[in-house]
């Protein structure tokens, strides 16, 4: 198909959904960094009753805070589960207690989740997407949009259009497509332009995602799409500032990322508020698996990784850090 034209100047930057690496801790500092306009949870799994509202604030403490991370960037919630009345119940308590938005995962490509009938294995029935999208939409009020994220299929592309075009009928706001199917992962490349096939054929307003790790890849994606939103998940963990950097380049400014010193300034607060949150055992596993992923867009970070691999004295750990300053 044809690139399509956007513009420039418009475009939400949204911070994906990432199990067990975008947690409050982590939507705290990037939004605080600047550059997202939106946050979506980690998805928060519904299996067999009415979650209470304590399970919810683990997953989303926002929820306290009226919606928004401390920066006052909405937190929209993420929901799993495949039985449309369950999860609409559940939606239903999410709202009451402040979500600005309910969102519906149908993109996870864990092989647990998708035992369980969770995530990206529903897409092989677009009639139960469909029934989720209906039963969550019907039961929460009309201000609060209610939106859902796919892949473009489970095994294969060929359901793509017809789950799109389930999840609009169904009466979703919006909906937000990872550019590859459950058994292609995150292996590169990510299949933008089927994005763009999804939104000619649908009216709603569709959410770009999947492999975009610089201001280039943003401005392909948005090209191959056609959409004006995208959604963003290991590139911004990568680099914090990608947000920052796309925003500069949207108004023809310079789009430098951060000094590495800053960087590891924000590594540091994570290493905080970690601290405060897990047993000293599980700490320098969140530590690493940050530096880890920042790996393929930096070279300090490579280099940086290897020498604290081994590193499980939080002390030790601590003053190589803090070393990089």
């Amino acid at each position: 198909m044809n690139a399509t034209k956007v513009n420039t100047q418009t475009g939400k930057i949204i911070l994906a959904p990432m199990e067990g690496v975008v947690d409050a801790t982590m939507r705290h500092l990037i939004s605080r960094l600047g550059g997202v306009d939106l946050c979506v949870t980690e998805f928060i799994r519904i299996t067999g009753y009415v979650l209470p509202e304590k399970e919810f604030l683990k997953s989303a403490p926002e929820l306290a805070s009226q919606g928004t991370t401390a920066s006052g960037i909405p937190v929209v919630i993420q929901l799993l589960g495949s039985e449309p009345e369950l999860l609409a119940m559940n939606a239903v308590r999410a709202a009451q207690m402040g979500a600005p938005a309910i969102d519906l995962n149908f993109g996870c490509p864990s092989k647990t989740v998708n035992k369980h009938r969770g995530g990206a294995v529903l897409l092989d029935e677009p009639d139960i997407i469909h029934d989720i999208v209906r039963a969550v939409r019907q039961a929460v009020p009309a201000n609060i949009p209610v939106t859902a994220k796919m892949r473009l299929g489970n095994l294969d592309k060929s359901l793509a259009i017809d789950n799109a075009l389930a999840i609009q009928e169904a009466g979703a706001d919006s909906l937000a497509v990872h550019a590859r199917t459950k058994v292609e992962g995150y292996k590169p490349p990510a299949h933008w332009e089927w994005i763009g096939r999804i939104k000619e054929r649908v009216d709603l307003p569709v959410v770009a995602n999947g492999e975009v790790w610089n201001c280039e890849d943003y401005q392909r994606c948005r090209e191959l799409s056609g959409c004006d939103d995208v959604m963003i998940g290991r590139g911004l963990i990568a680099r914090p500032e990608l947000g920052l950097m796309i925003k500069s380049f949207q108004l023809g400014q310079s789009s430098e990322g951060q000094a590495w010193s800053k960087i590891m300034r924000l590594l540091l607060e994570y290493f905080d508020f970690v601290e405060q949150k897990l047993p000293p055992k599980y700490v320098h596993g969140r530590i690493k698996q940050w530096l880890h992923m920042m790996r393929p867009q930096r070279g300090e970070a490579e280099k940086l990784f290897f020498e604290v691999k081994t590193i499980n004295d939080l002390n030790d750990l601590r003053s190589i850090l803090e070393r990089e300053l």
